[in-house]
């Protein structure tokens, strides 16, 4: 600096003319300055590049890039801030890893076969069970689905033509296997996807088989006996009436026989038609004439608009209504409180029977639509288990739920 101002002074000496002295003297000093100011400033200007690379670092998923800086003041406060946001991303990073790496582990393991389809119908994931199911072991990602579908039994094929959610059976009747198919859809970064869940339910159903048995049984059992017991009773009273020639006793004992047998008979009837249920033989069905044919039988009101028609086996629906109407009006409900409302759906029909009864628990509820399941006395428990085989028979579904204010609301959901 001593240098610069000696020649500024040297040069005011012998510059002319001399209001040439003074800028010549100001600008000469100015690169050097520069120089120093940089120089200061370079240290800075490292911390700046490190902190923005670091930024695209954490933007890229890379959590291992550190800042370090030796000074203080605010620059030394914006290095720890940095730090420690780093810090938090990486545990984060890394908690969400360990999350990612279980709930695989789960999914590959899980015992239902899982795919994920993508919107041009190839498949993006795929489990082990779901390999062992369609693809004999092999990796299912980036396979086409409707080429799986074409490999795998026919019996899959038909329940994915049916749509939405169901049974099925692949196998013979002694090798046999029952899964129950599950479909979801979704959206995954804004692209719709498809999740396809195919659930083995054979050694459920078989241990909930054997029960159900046992169930019958019993029931079966206690039905004869109730009825056999008063039967063999009268029958020996009536001979006994017989010898000693009292008559006029004969006809009321000969009357609760009769009675009695009817009973029998009719719950045994209703047996073999939940067991033999035949596959429903369709025709066009006209709801306001079928309705009135409901009413004559049972007392209901009608909601809802009745125009139009349903391809349905007449018989079986019939059947299926009047037993929910009969449990609507067996709930304690007054009889004008029993209800039937109509409603048409894109793809098919439902039909609910209200009433305003006493409804249902949630324990009841789950257990309602099996066979044998019963909260009455006398009851069988195949009403509702009937209606339910024939919805399904019909490609539709069987649902109750409790309605606001009490009562009860029994859904019967069939397609076109």
């Amino acid at each position: 600096m001593a240098f610069a101002v000696g020649l500024a002074l040297w040069l005011e000496t012998w510059i002319r003319p001399r209001w040439l002295a003074l800028p010549v003297a100001v600008l000469l000093p100015l690169p050097l300055l520069l120089y120093h100011v940089r120089r200061l400033l370079r240290p800075a200007r490292s911390l700046f590049r490190a902190l923005a690379g670091s930024v695209a670092s954490y933007r890229d998923g890379d959590y291992s890039f550190g800042v370090s800086w030796d000074g203080r003041g605010e620059l030394a406060e914006l290095v720890d801030a940095h730090r420690a946001l780093g810090d938090t991303l990486r545990d984060q990073r890394q908690r969400l890893v360990q999350r990612e790496l279980l709930l695989d582990t789960m999914v590959q393991n899980t015992p239902v076969a899982m795919l994920l389809v993508d919107p041009s119908g190839h498949v993006v994931l795929g489990n082990l069970a779901a390999r062992k199911l369609l693809g004999d072991g092999h990796r299912l990602e980036g396979v086409a689905f409707d080429e799986l579908l074409a490999r795998a039994p026919e019996a899959l094929r038909d329940a994915f033509a049916r749509g939405g959610d169901g049974m099925f059976t692949v196998g013979s009747e002694d090798d046999e296997d029952i899964y129950h198919l599950s479909r979801r859809l979704f959206r995954l970064n804004g692209r719709r996807h498809e999740l396809v869940l195919l659930r083995q339910l054979t050694a459920e159903l078989r241990r909930q088989e054997v029960q159900t048995w046992k169930k019958v049984i019993r029931v079966i059992s206690h039905e004869l006996n109730n009825s056999l017991a008063p039967i063999a009773s009268l029958a020996h009273s009536g001979a006994e009436l017989l010898k000693r020639g009292q008559y006029e006793r004969l006809p009321a004992a000969l009357a609760t026989i009769e009675e009695r047998a009817r009973h029998l008979e009719g719950f045994l009837r209703d047996y073999a038609r939940f067991a033999k249920l035949p596959a429903p033989r369709l025709e066009a069905i006209e709801w306001q004439a079928f309705l009135e044919r409901l009413r004559s039988q049972v007392e209901f009101g009608i909601e809802g608009h009745v125009e139009g028609s349903v391809r349905a086996d007449a018989a079986q629906l019939g059947q299926a209504m009047l037993n929910l109407l009969k449990n609507a009006h067996e709930s304690g409900s007054e009889p004008g409180g029993v209800r039937v409302s109509l409603r048409r759906l894109p793809e098919g029909w439902r039909i609910d029977v209200l009433d305003r009864g006493s409804g249902m628990n949630e324990t009841v509820l789950s257990n309602a639509l099996l066979p044998f399941y019963s909260t009455k006395r006398h009851g069988t428990g195949l009403g509702l288990a009937l209606a339910r085989e024939i919805a399904e028979a019909h490609g539709g579904r069987l649902a109750l739920l409790n309605r606001e204010g009490g009562g009860l609301c029994v859904s019967m959901v069939l397609p076109d």
